[in-house]
């Protein structure tokens, strides 16, 4: 018994993010320390184009921050085996393998199945895609499926492309449920979330089409229950609603306002009893109280970077496995914010680690492992 602490010990913990560079996409890869601070450990190219600061969109303002529009541009599978990353620029999906050390090892790249992928979604050896299209297809937006085999590598499955409510709804975000059998996704323009059932092949039925309680829906997180947390970027809000088998979804909080503008991303403490959202434009983190029924309140607000400091605009956001730290991107800088979680949820600021001297603007995606 004492080997196997000894093995799971040896894994590095590390923070990734994506640079969404139009030349070269790459992965930035942070060693995790014991107390949660981040080092600068390498980066490693993806093999395919970001977009730069230039938005996937005509419908979100080109201010060279959130050019993805989405959440879960970069995400690990639940095990920590994989890194899956979006090339929006290359319209292709790239997965890494990540062994011992953390060092992300580029195994297969993939096109997406449609133009401008910007969230990608793993359950077991499933793997869906958001694509937003582009102006040439009137941007026809879908999701599209792969199987993820033991190495990592892609193969698409036939049949798996499906669209949207509408031809050309903008998805912000694709999410498995805990147990795999849907899919959700956040339309960010037609103000719609999107439920596919799953089917034995892979393959989604046509979605139930459910309407968002606010305008601009964009990050959605399922806590362990099966209820729902949709942030609003437009009505500034965090909804919160139960799923039904059929797919409908029932609010249960509707559009609780933090006080600030463009709440877009959210992910809540390992225990499930606080949420938090990125105030992206205002700067600042907000904290809203789960109760067991899954109603919200909001309990307080922090700035992304101390005070006295250049201003963080947080958007994609992490918790570590063992729910002690929170770690956000900031997307006027390219740095990360480095957060201890209190048991009352309260984030103490610990650190904004920075993989490049110069402030860098395009980068979208954050994973902790």
């Amino acid at each position: 018994m004492h080997m196997m602490n000894n093995y799971f010990r040896a894994r590095a913990s590390m923070v990734y993010m994506m640079t969404n560079n139009e030349v070269m996409n790459q992965i930035i890869a942070f060693r995790r320390d014991m107390n949660g601070m981040l080092t600068f450990m390498g980066s490693y190219p993806t093999y395919g184009r970001g977009t730069g600061t230039k938005e996937v969109s005509t419908a979100t303002a080109n201010d060279g921050v959130d050019p993805l529009a989405s959440q879960g541009s970069l995400t690990l599978s639940r095990d920590g085996r994989f890194l899956i990353a979006v090339n929006a620029g290359s319209h292709s999906i790239s997965s890494f393998i990540i062994p011992d050390s953390g060092a992300p090892v580029l195994i297969d790249v993939k096109s997406s199945g449609g133009a401008q992928p910007n969230s990608v979604a793993v359950f077991g050896n499933l793997l869906y895609v958001s694509n937003v299209g582009n102006p040439t297809n009137n941007f026809a937006s879908n999701i599209t499926g792969f199987h993820i085999d033991a190495n990592g590598r892609l193969t698409p499955i036939p049949g798996s492309i499906h669209s949207l409510s509408t031809p050309n709804a903008q998805p912000a975000q694709v999410l498995f449920t805990p147990d795999g059998s849907k899919i959700l996704v956040s339309e960010l323009t037609s103000n719609r979330l999107s439920v596919f059932h799953v089917n034995q092949n892979g393959t989604v039925t046509r979605p139930i089409v459910n309407d968002s309680n606010g305008m601009g829906p964009l990050g959605a997180y399922f806590l362990s229950s099966g209820i729902l947390l949709v942030t609003e970027a437009v009505s500034n809000a965090l909804s919160s609603y139960s799923l039904s088998r059929d797919g409908t979804l029932h609010v249960i909080s509707g559009s609780v306002p933090n006080g600030y503008v463009t709440a877009c991303w959210v992910a809540t403490t390992r225990d499930e009893r606080f949420a938090y959202t990125t105030n992206t434009l205002s700067g600042t983190i907000s904290t809203y109280r789960i109760d067991p029924s899954g109603a919200l309140s909001v309990v307080r607000h922090i700035t992304s970077t101390p005070a006295g400091t250049p201003a963080g605009f947080p958007m994609d956001i992490g918790v570590s496995k063992d729910g002690r730290h929170f770690y956000t991107l900031n997307g006027n800088q390219g740095t990360v914010s480095v957060f201890t979680i209190q048991d009352d949820g309260v984030l103490v600021p610990l650190q904004v680690a920075a993989w490049t001297n110069i402030p860098y603007f395009g980068s979208q995606g954050l994973a902790v492992l």
